[in-house]
């Protein structure tokens, strides 16, 4: 499992949530990966409901992003898609309007995707 946070901007921390998240395959290379999340309270306890998506960048200019969702495969654990479509660096943020619509935002430094 992949738990690591990156810094491309600066993301206050959100008092009381927990994001635990992860890339797979390791190690991550260039084609089809998936993105998991889990969101939890302050006591631990999943947070079902929200909607999470993300945007992944290449960590130099000039490179579209891409974007997708994530969808909820149990109670406060999203999944989703992801294609690294060359080798590099990547920054993946990742996006959640939790139930009463609070915002969370985290980034996730994805270094050295490699072309297979």
């Amino acid at each position: 499992m992949f738990f690591a946070s990156g810094c491309r901007k600066p993301v206050a921390p959100q008092p009381g949530v927990a994001i635990e998240y992860w890339i797979s395959p390791q190690p991550h290379r260039v084609g089809p990966a998936i993105v998991y999340v889990n969101l939890l309270d302050a006591a631990g306890d999943p947070i079902a409901g929200a909607h999470v998506d993300f945007e992944a960048d290449m960590s130099h200019p000039g490179m579209a992003p891409a974007f997708g969702g994530l969808r909820e495969a149990a109670p406060g654990r999203y999944q989703g898609s992801l294609e690294f479509t060359m080798p590099g660096d990547w920054v993946v943020l990742i996006h959640a309007t939790l139930p009463g619509g609070r915002k969370l935002e985290r980034d996730i430094s994805v270094p050295g995707v490699t072309a297979n």
